[in-house]
């Protein structure tokens, strides 16, 4: 490769790498609170409301890790669909208790949809609920044995948290034991969301 050829490569990976997201923006979560709108990472072409809260980036990762899930190893899990967007968070807890769980897996979802969407699509789950005010859904099993997820209304749309309890063993946990705790989980990040 000619000089030239190395002063163009050098200087393409230096832009690239300037301007690719870093492990520090990951980590400035658990610095400061964000309460200013950002430009969302994903937005698609159905008129509808851009989704402003970025699970992300808007919930800090202190609070995470005081509810026993590791931020530092939380993946960005977006769902870009054309007539909707839902950003999204994926999470893990490692709580083992042998022969009873292994731990969960946290998905946090904050989609344009309307919170009579998510009732229509899972109605035959869904019960209505209401955190600190805010209207929501609480669905037992929406995809199947062990899940759960609550729905909060949002001025976009919905945010969506949903865990799955991971057993120790070939069984399904009880049915009671899926939405085990997430009242107060739940509760606890609300206000996190914009109004």
């Amino acid at each position: 490769m000619g000089r030239w050829g190395i002063v163009t490569f050098a200087t393409v990976a230096a832009v690239v790498t300037a301007c690719s997201p870093s492990a520090a923006d990951d980590a400035a979560g658990d610095e400061t609170a964000t309460t200013t709108t950002r430009t969302p990472r994903i937005t698609d072409d159905s008129g509808r409301p851009p989704v402003t809260f970025d699970p992300c980036y808007d919930i800090p990762d202190d609070v995470m890790h005081a509810a026993g899930y590791d931020a530092a190893k939380k993946e960005i899990a977006d769902m870009p669909m054309g007539t909707y967007t839902f950003l999204g968070c994926a999470y893990d807890k490692r709580d083992h208790i042998p022969g009873v769980r292994r731990g969960y897996g946290l998905n946090i979802l904050s989609g344009n949809v309307t919170l009579e969407e998510e009732h229509s699509k899972n109605a035959h789950v869904a019960s209505p609920i209401t955190i600190n005010g805010r209207a929501g859904l609480r669905e037992v099993g929406p995809s199947g044995n062990n899940e759960c997820t609550y729905a909060l209304q949002a001025e976009f749309g919905v945010v969506l948290f949903n865990r799955l309890y991971y057993t120790d063993t070939v069984e399904p946990a009880p049915e009671s034991e899926w939405c085990s705790g997430m009242d107060q989980f739940v509760t606890s990040l609300e206000p996190y969301i914009p109004e």
